[in-house]
C-alpha cells in the first residue's frame, strides 16, 4: 500500500505535534506537587501519579514516532512509484 502525499504529510504532522505538546506536558507534571510524596516538587518519593503520568507520556511519544516515521516513509515511498 502507498500512501497519498496528503495522508503522508498528516502522519508526520501528527508525529510532530507529538514532539511539541508531550515533553511540556511531563514537565508539568513534574512541577505537579500530587507528583511527589511530600508534596513538594522534587522531595519525597514518586507517587503513582507521576508513574502513570510518565507511562502515558512514554506511550504516547512512542506511537507518535511510530506514526511520523510511518508517514516519512510512506512519503519517500510515493516519490519512487513509477508515474503511468
Amino acid at each position: 500500500m502507498v500512501l497519498s502525499r496528503g495522508w503522508s504529510l498528516f502522519l508526520v504532522g501528527v508525529g510532530v505535534w507529538t514532539w511539541v505538546i508531550w515533553p511540556r506536558f511531563a514537565v508539568a507534571i513534574w512541577n505537579d506537587p500530587r507528583a511527589w510524596s511530600a508534596g513538594t516538587v522534587g522531595e519525597g518519593s514518586p507517587t503513582s501519579f507521576l508513574w502513570v503520568h510518565a507511562l502515558l507520556i512514554a506511550a504516547s511519544l512512542a506511537i507518535g514516532t511510530t506514526v511520523g516515521v510511518l508517514g516519512v516513509r510512506g512519503r519517500l515511498a510515493s516519490r519512487r512509484r513509477p508515474t503511468a
